[in-house]
């Protein structure tokens, strides 16, 4: 079944962006550069799904 909405990259992006954020946080806990580094991967992935889900979405509707 095809996801025409979308709808598991904005789930996949939510979870990113969760995760992100909690790497972020402890990162910043425990002074571990390494950690926030791989944070802002986990957001910045996030985000790119986030995109390409309003981009499914988008094209679904036209």
């Amino acid at each position: 079944m095809a996801d025409k909405k979308g709808f598991s990259d904005k789930a996949k992006s939510a979870v990113n962006k969760a995760k992100g954020e909690v790497k972020d946080q402890v990162g910043n806990a425990k002074n571990d550069p390494d950690m926030q580094a791989d944070a802002k991967k986990d957001k910045t992935k996030g985000k790119t799904q986030e995109g390409i889900g309003n981009l499914k979405k988008k094209t679904n509707h036209e």
